[in-house]
């Protein structure tokens, strides 16, 4: 493909970088990391800024965007913006199961352990070393936001400004104690869903059971269940989802000649929920992303089994969507993860994952850090974000309740003006 682009006033240009697959064996197997730089046409010779965008997930490639919308249309006022690929994702080295296939199970798990937010930093720092800018900005999006606070505890020096949304973790809880409040937090939106449509109740246990008593299959030839259909309450944690997830159920059935059935574009939205079987990342690291010298050992599956009984589907008791947990029998059930299930346990039980936060570094931070915190996030507790920022010097929550969690693509322009405002407000002090 080419190597530059224009499209309505603004330069787009690729970029590719040859880089360590583990950094503590650099002359090992090497991966390439894809980045695209984004500068209004008019300036591209200037010397601008530069601000870097970490994608939420983990495993998601970052967004290939409108030129001129949204959150990219403020950055591009004064800066020189830079759309990470995530190692694993997009166009940098992309981790699927069919890179996978070749490798034993050891293999498997040496090589996904390399993904994490660590080694996606230390490849941000080679690239601003190629690219010789001397410091730069970030914007960390949900995961982008954990991978945000490993940059400022390992190269501070090398940050100007940092801006979160949506994003700011524990630097110290066990996954376990994510996951009680993120269940307590996607009960209270089943129960707003359900407030305003009723209906979707007594729908979504008709589809239940239809998929308790049947063998249906998704357009792929795997088996749905009622666990995978429990998935989608994924989408619950976003802004404007009732209405949509309304509808979907509204048109589940349909009526043949054999009698009622799942009707077969509803089927299919439920394969194209399943991101799992292309982006397998989100599936082995969702819970590591959290492990430092400790194993989750399938947090949310235990914690939902001991704590939260109520999500495990029971005929005649209150149906209820789980949200973005991930869980062993996905490996028994979806097509593309079932060669990848004795990895997914060995990681699941990998306890010597190293540090992602340096804490006595954080405390005495001088970079300007801002952050959008939602009061009301189904996948970031608000409680566990607030006691991590408590910790960090110059740093300046806006909490609001005026966006669910993915404010940034909601209204980013706004969002993002609104923090780079604030960073301006505690300035640039002395390093």
């Amino acid at each position: 493909m080419q190597e530059s682009f224009i499209d309505s006033g603004v330069l787009f240009r690729q970029h590719q970088f040859d880089l360590p697959l583990n950094y503590s064996e650099k002359d090992g197997t090497r991966i390439t990391v894809f980045a695209r730089e984004v500068v209004e046409l008019s300036k591209a010779d200037a010397n601008l800024p530069w601000l870097v965008y970490f994608q939420g997930g983990p495993g998601f490639p970052s967004p290939r965007p409108d030129s001129k919308s949204g959150w990219l249309k403020r950055a591009l006022q004064d800066h020189r913006v830079l759309l990470l690929d995530q190692r694993g994702t997009g166009m940098s080295s992309p981790l699927t199961h069919q890179t996978l296939s070749h490798m034993d199970d050891a293999k498997q798990v040496e090589y996904i352990s390399q993904f994490r937010a660590d080694n996606i930093v230390r490849d941000a720092e080679a690239i601003r070393e190629a690219l010789g800018a001397e410091k730069w900005s970030i914007l960390g999006q949900s995961f982008g936001g954990f991978c945000s606070l490993t940059y400022l505890s390992f190269y501070p020096q090398s940050l100007h400004r940092v801006y979160i949304t949506g994003g700011v973790p524990s630097l110290t809880r066990h996954a376990d104690d994510v996951y009680r409040a993120t269940y307590q937090r996607v009960l209270d939106k089943n129960k707003a869903f359900f407030d305003q449509f009723p209906s979707a109740q007594r729908r979504s246990a008709e589809i239940a059971e239809f998929l308790r008593t049947r063998d249906v299959k998704l357009p792929n030839g795997q088996t749905f269940t009622v666990e995978q259909f429990q998935q989608i309450g994924i989408n619950l944690g976003r802004s404007g989802a009732n209405l949509p997830m309304y509808y979907l159920l509204e048109e589940a059935f349909t009526e043949t000649a054999q009698g009622k059935v799942l009707s077969v574009s509803f089927l299919q939205a439920m394969l194209t929920e399943q991101s799992y079987q292309t982006n397998p990342i989100y599936a082995f690291l969702h819970e590591p992303i959290y492990n430092q010298g400790e194993a989750s050992v399938w947090s949310a599956h235990r914690i939902r089994n001991a704590e939260y009984a109520e999500f495990n589907y029971e005929p005649g008791k209150p149906f209820l969507f789980t949200g973005e947990m991930v869980y062993p029998w996905m490996f028994d059930q979806m097509q593309n993860l079932l060669p990848l299930k004795q990895a997914a346990e060995s990681l699941a039980t990998k306890s010597d994952w190293p540090a992602l936060y340096d804490v006595e570094k954080l405390a005495e931070n001088t970079v300007p850090v801002t952050c959008a915190v939602y009061a009301d996030d189904m996948y970031v507790e608000m409680d566990y974000s607030r006691e991590t920022l408590k910790g960090i010097p110059n740093s300046r929550a806006w909490i609001t309740n005026e966006y669910e969690h993915n404010g940034l693509r909601a209204d980013g322009e706004r969002i993002l003006s609104k923090l780079m405002d604030m960073g301006e407000q505690i300035g640039n002090l002395p390093s």
